[in-house]
Order: C-alpha cells, then structure tokens, then sequence
C-alpha cells in the first residue's frame, strides 16, 4: 500500500462488496478486478481476496448469531462438503496461468451479471425446509461442486449458494443468507491454506481489504439494507461490464 488514499479507498470498496456478498452475492466482482488493478498478478489477487472474504464471513456470522439465526447442524454439513471441493477448487486456481484467468474472471463477470439482471422477482412463501433424508445429500453432493468453484474464482458463489438453498431446501431468504455465510466461512478456511501454502496471498492488502468486508459484513447480517439493492445493482451492473472489457483486453 502506497498511500493513505490508497488505504481508505481499498477500506471503502470492501465495505461495499461485504455489504453485497451478505445481502445476495457478487462483491468479488468488484474488489478482484480492483486488486487487479491495483498491480497484483491475477493469483495473487484470486488469493488475496480470499483473506477479506474470510474475514467477512466470520463477522458475518457473528452478526446473524446475535440475531438469533441458527442454521446448525445443516450448514456444518454441507459446509464439510464444499470445504473438500474448494481445495481442489484453488489449486487449480493457483496452478492457472494469469491470462487465462483474467478471461475467465471476464466472462463469469458477465455470466453473473446476466443473472442478476434477467432472474425472476421472487415471491417468498413459507414452504416446510427440507434438510433431511435425500435433499440432505443431494445438497452435499450439489456443495461438493460448490467448493470447487468457490475455491478456484469465489466471484458469484453467492448466488449459487442461495438458488440451491431456495429452490432444493426451501430456505427462507433471511436463513439462506446465514448458512451461506457459514458454509462460505467453513470452505474460504481451506482455500486460504492452499493459497497461502503456494506463497499467492499479499497479506498486508488483503487484511486492509479485510477490514472494509468485515464492516460490510456486520452492517448487512444485523440490519436489512435491502432498500439500497437496486441502486447497488445498477452501480455493480456498470462497473462489472467496464471491468469485464478491460479484463478482457487487458
């Protein structure tokens, strides 16, 4: 880090992206690019990031635990599952050649904002959760290959995580959003160690970045900030298309 500005800009964009990641999914859309920018070779931001989503998720938690959402022992289960997939997950991650990663970032950028922008409006109705029996493994097998993406880009798992969490177990919007940030806190734990161990995290930008995520993180998990979405949606929807275009050519 090179200057104060620099600091409170990177402190800035984590609280906005720990903010999105609690309420849906998204902000490593915002903040892997940034690091990208920012000078950090491709797995090293991929790396980096995963030491602020971390954090971010353990403030997460903490902020829907004091607000009485309980999601044990579903969301240890599942979590166990995608932990084992994000090893392999970022290993690959760490053995991919830069370019080819900035390609890839770009078109799951878009792939991600598709969705945002084409998905239903949904209704949410009180629907029995389903967390045993055979929609217990499907749901283990389903976050086995939830860790893997998770651990190889992170960028979007969010979205991922709650389709499945809605539409399999009819999880309400508010339950979804806790075990999400459970099962993303068990995986990021074994992504770190894979990335640390192969020497591809800055620590001292990622526990800066860490700092902003994990406020953004508290803010959303105890208070709803869902009157904001659309203008956060139309903010991430241009800046995730310009970052797509320069990634792309960059």
């Amino acid at each position: 880090m090179n200057s104060i500005l620099e600091i409170i800009a990177l402190i800035f964009i984590g609280f906005i992206a720990g903010s999105i990641n609690t309420i849906a999914g998204g902000g490593s859309l915002l903040t892997l690019p940034i690091l990208i920018f920012l000078g950090l070779p491709p797995n090293i931001a991929n790396g980096t990031n995963r030491i602020a989503i971390l954090f971010q998720n353990i403030s997460n938690t903490a902020g829907f635990k004091s607000k009485g959402v309980s999601t044990f022992p579903f969301s240890i289960y599942i979590g166990i599952s995608a932990l084992i997939g994000s090893i392999i997950g970022a290993q690959i991650a760490v053995d991919i050649k830069g370019e080819t990663f900035n390609k890839i970032l770009a078109v799951i950028m878009i792939l991600v904002v598709g969705f945002m922008v084409f998905k239903p409006k949904s209704t949410q109705i009180m629907k029995e959760e389903k967390v045993k029996g055979k929609y217990l493994w499907l749901s283990i097998v389903l976050f086995f290959f939830v860790g893997i993406y998770g651990g190889f880009i992170q960028a979007g798992v969010g979205f991922i995580i709650l389709l499945i969490l809605s539409s399999i177990n009819n999880f309400s919007l508010v339950k979804s959003n806790a075990i999400k940030v459970v099962v993303i806190l068990i995986y990021t734990i074994a992504a770190v160690a894979v990335f640390a161990y192969n020497d591809k995290i800055n620590w001292e930008v990622g526990l800066v970045l860490a700092i902003g995520n994990s406020l953004g993180g508290w803010f959303a998990s105890r208070w709803s900030v869902k009157k904001g979405d659309t203008l956060v949606k139309k903010f991430l929807i241009v800046m995730v298309i310009a970052m797509a275009i320069k990634l792309w050519l960059f």
